[in-house]
């Protein structure tokens, strides 16, 4: 088929540049959003105050709890979407983006209304403190009325990734982030809406980047272009994308919960020991965004060439992905383990949270590629059509160890150094077990037909 200036071929020719090709504009698109989050924060806290900062940061864990579960969703869309294009088979596209679409909007309306009707009790469940629980209720109510476009953003660009086009939703990220900086600014500095100013900024630029990916799809070739009057819900289709996007979501959601119980242990150690976790564990973040991107690739790449027949090239897929995997993640994690102590000082002047924020890299910078690993095996199981099985390892080998090592191991030698071995613990033990799974459905299943 023809394809146009942003997509990639992913069926043909060599795998290693176009992974490349489909994964840097991912990785630039989650540490710009990164960036621009935490422009928010500065934002927020140096014009509005720390009570300002302290509410719009106790939201964070408690948004990400509500949305990530359907993020989730969205990986489904992408693995059918990309099997049904590589295949062809272009009404079953035009209805996988059509059933997404019509999901999206109605997941984005169901979160609006939860997030309306659920935010102070769940606010109150977490403890958040009397003096600033009204501020972060304000702010995530307003936050909550941008999830129809946000979701819409996140499915409509599940669906451009999955014919290889990452570049022009990094554009739309990169126009929104600009805005959302300029109207914090606007907002907060000139109009000293505070917390509701960055809520404000948020839903906004939310909605021009829903905006230019639905025109986008409006514009699309026909095999993946959206027509308002199409949308509905296809019964077979939903089941496909559910079948691969529960599992998805339920993981993410399951291991932020272990993250959560991590976080209450380092706790025990004191505000230090939390600040210096925190800034550490913002560092994780544009470690595990650069990570993922590549797991997206090999989701997608995977998810092509089952349905363009390529079963040989799927496995290659796999191993090319976890070189790329091996490349970003030493070099991004040497540069945090080796000026740790200078990133970490951007964050902090305090010596003794540079020290704890140390130790906490110290174990998890270099080894994080074993992190690459444990996301971009069951990646390519996805793209495989096998998201459950991949979800239950996922569990046992993350949340099991560091439940057995934070409930089990850690009560006997109470260290912050000998907490954050339960990483890179809970990482090869997970590997282990999804390259098992891996070879054992890629044998029983496409070995004999790769041959052939």
């Amino acid at each position: 088929m023809d394809k146009n200036k942003f997509e990639i071929d992913m069926c043909n020719g060599p795998l290693m540049p176009k992974l490349i090709s489909f994964s840097v504009p991912l990785m630039f698109s989650g540490i710009l959003q990164l960036l621009f989050n935490a422009v928010d924060l500065v934002v927020v806290g140096r014009f509005a105050g720390s009570d300002c900062l302290a509410a719009v940061g106790s939201t964070t864990a408690l948004i990400n709890i509500f949305i990530t579960f359907f993020i989730g969703l969205s990986l489904g869309t992408n693995v059918m979407a990309a099997r049904y294009y590589a295949a062809e088979e272009h009404d079953k596209m035009s209805n996988t983006v059509h059933t997404s679409i019509t999901m999206a909007l109605i997941s984005g309306v169901f979160i609006l209304a939860v997030g309306q009707i659920f935010a102070k009790p769940a606010l109150e469940l977490m403890d958040t403190p009397d003096e600033i629980i009204g501020m972060s209720v304000q702010y995530m109510r307003i936050y909550f009325l941008g999830t129809p476009f946000f979701m819409l953003y996140n499915f409509g660009a599940s669906i451009l990734r999955a014919v290889g086009d990452t570049k022009r939703p990094m554009i739309f990220l990169i126009i929104a982030g600009i805005i959302n900086a300029g109207l914090n600014v606007f907002l907060v500095v000139r109009f000293h809406l505070d917390v509701a100013g960055v809520a404000i900024a948020t839903i906004f630029s939310q909605m021009i980047s829903c905006v230019l990916v639905i025109i986008v799809l409006l514009n699309s070739p026909l095999a993946y272009r959206l027509n308002f009057s199409k949308l509905k819900i296809h019964r077979e289709l939903l089941t496909s994308i559910l079948k691969i996007g529960i599992p998805a979501g339920l993981q993410s959601t399951v291991i932020n919960i272990s993250n959560a119980m991590l976080q209450s242990s380092v706790n025990s150690f004191g505000q230090y020991a939390m600040a210096g976790y925190t800034a550490a564990n913002n560092i994780f973040g544009f470690l595990y965004t650069s990570a993922n991107s590549v797991t997206q690739g090999c989701m997608c790449f995977t998810s092509q060439n089952l349905g363009a027949k390529q079963y040989g090239r799927m496995k290659k897929v796999l191993f090319n992905c976890l070189i790329i995997e091996t490349v970003v993640c030493l070099a991004l994690g040497s540069i945090a383990y080796f000026f740790g102590d200078k990133i970490l000082g951007i964050y902090t002047s305090s010596d003794v949270v540079i020290d704890y924020g140390l130790k906490v890299l110290s174990l998890t910078t270099l080894s994080y590629f074993l992190c690459g690993y444990m996301d971009c095996i069951p990646g390519a199981l996805r793209g495989m059509g096998h998201s459950t099985v991949p979800m239950i390892l996922s569990i046992i080998g993350t949340v099991g160890i560091r439940i057995i090592w934070i409930y089990g191991l850690f009560p006997t030698q109470r260290d912050i150094t000998f907490l954050f071995i339960s990483y890179p613990a809970s990482w090869i033990a997970t590997i282990i077990m999804q390259s098992i799974c891996y070879i054992i459905i890629y044998k029983k299943k496409f070995s004999k037909k790769a041959i052939a």
